[in-house]
């Protein structure tokens, strides 16, 4: 079971603090904790529903509305505590337009 994080500011989410490797995240912040990614399991390319982005820009649609957004599925653990019995499934989402990471999903 998932659990889709709720809307804020018209973006559905919270917003993190990522540190961004080679291959993708490395840590995450969300709030005062830091979890660290133990195994990236997987990646993709997600565009945003247009029905809730803004209206297009006369002459045809705005970069907000078909902007691309990666998204990471990662097996992350708070520091401190052991991965194999603390480890959770997250789903990170960099948007660039916005210059942002959100994490948008939690895994059970």
């Amino acid at each position: 079971m998932s659990r889709v994080l709720g809307e804020t500011a018209g973006r559905v989410g919270e917003e993190v603090q990522v540190e961004r490797g080679p291959l993708g995240p490395v840590q995450f912040w969300r709030g005062e904790s830091r979890y660290l990614v133990g195994e990236l399991l997987d990646s993709w390319v997600e565009t945003p529903a247009w029905w809730r982005r803004g209206a297009a820009v006369a002459g045809g649609a705005s970069a907000e509305l078909v902007a691309n957004q990666e998204v990471w599925r990662v097996e992350a653990v708070r520091a401190g505590r052991s991965r194999t019995s603390f480890a959770g499934v997250y789903d990170l989402s960099w948007d660039a337009a916005g210059n942002r990471w959100w994490l948008v999903r939690v895994h059970d």
